[in-house]
């Protein structure tokens, strides 16, 4: 029986993980996190791309049988080509028997299951992206809502500081509040009808409460009505229930027994501390090297 692999660049994907297991909890899962050389932002299309695929080879000959990229980064820069180029390549390796695994393997992204609930929210169809450098300049949300068979005004916001705040556990205290305010008041200034705006970062959940603090005191001076956050982690795991009964090939393949392993490629003490910053409960991590 295989694995549900989720895979992220540091930490943020555990609040996805976290998300998938309380709406999944039924299933076996290992994450993955490549904090060694995180962030990915900073790197070129050509290495975020051999980083992830290396995440995913990896991951898919630990017996899981579907990844999920759950990072913006390597789910905008790295997916599309992993799926069409290197998914039919390594499912026929497992087919013929080449790949410990035979069963057939798939990996999914973050994105697609964020932009499909854009249209049940938005009321005035200006939807806001706040993200980091790497995402924003991809323009996978921009593309991705152009897909959609509705018309949609979309700004984006870069938010360079948020995940290092976040990682340095400084998001709760009140140096965070002016980044909070410089990235919002930046996207509200762009356009003023923004009511939809997308955590487009598995790490800005945990600065929710700051930013729904700040649309309470300071959206009506801003904004031109009611704004509406969209965090990743709920979608996601309805997206992956949705999908995994939609393909029954693949649920039928999964372990039943609710565990759940942390991978890391840097200090796994280091990573079993940090991890506590995203994750209700202890984590025991052991590390890896990918490269």
């Amino acid at each position: 029986m295989a694995k549900i692999g989720i895979f992220d660049s540091g930490y943020g994907g555990l609040t996805i993980l976290e998300a998938i297991r309380r709406e999944l909890p039924q299933y076996d899962y290992l994450y993955l996190g490549d904090n060694a050389r995180a962030p990915y932002g900073t790197h070129s299309f050509d290495i975020i791309y051999r980083y992830t695929l290396q995440a995913v080879d990896y991951l898919l000959n630990s017996d899981c049988s579907l990844v999920i990229l759950a990072c913006n980064t390597a789910s905008a820069k790295a997916l599309r080509t992993i799926q069409q180029h290197d998914l039919p390549l390594i499912n026929a390796e497992r087919a013929e028997g080449r790949r410990a695994n035979g069963r057939p393997a798939n990996v999914l992204g973050v994105i697609r299951p964020t932009v499909e609930a854009v249209p049940a929210i938005t009321k005035t169809g200006h939807v806001g992206i706040l993200a980091t450098p790497a995402t924003v300049s991809s323009e996978s949300y921009v593309l991705e809502l152009e897909k959609l068979s509705v018309s949609l005004f979309v700004s984006q916001q870069a938010c360079p500081m948020w995940v290092p705040l976040i990682e340095a556990g400084e998001h709760q205290h009140a140096g965070a509040d002016y980044f909070v305010d410089l990235y919002l008041r930046e996207i509200l200034a762009k356009d003023p009808q923004i009511d939809t705006l997308i955590l487009g970062c598995t790490h800005y959940p945990l600065l929710l409460p700051k930013i729904a603090q700040w649309i309470k005191n300071n959206g009506k001076r801003f904004a031109a009505g009611d704004i509406q956050v969209i965090s990743q982690g709920y979608l996601e795991a309805k997206s992956l229930a949705d999908y995994l009964t939609r393909h029954p090939e693949y649920a039928s393949q999964l372990s039943q027994g609710g565990s759940c392993h942390y991978l890391t490629t840097e200090n796994a003490d280091r990573f079993s501390q940090s991890a506590s910053l995203f994750l209700s409960s202890p984590v025991l991590a052991e590390h890896i090297d990918l490269g």
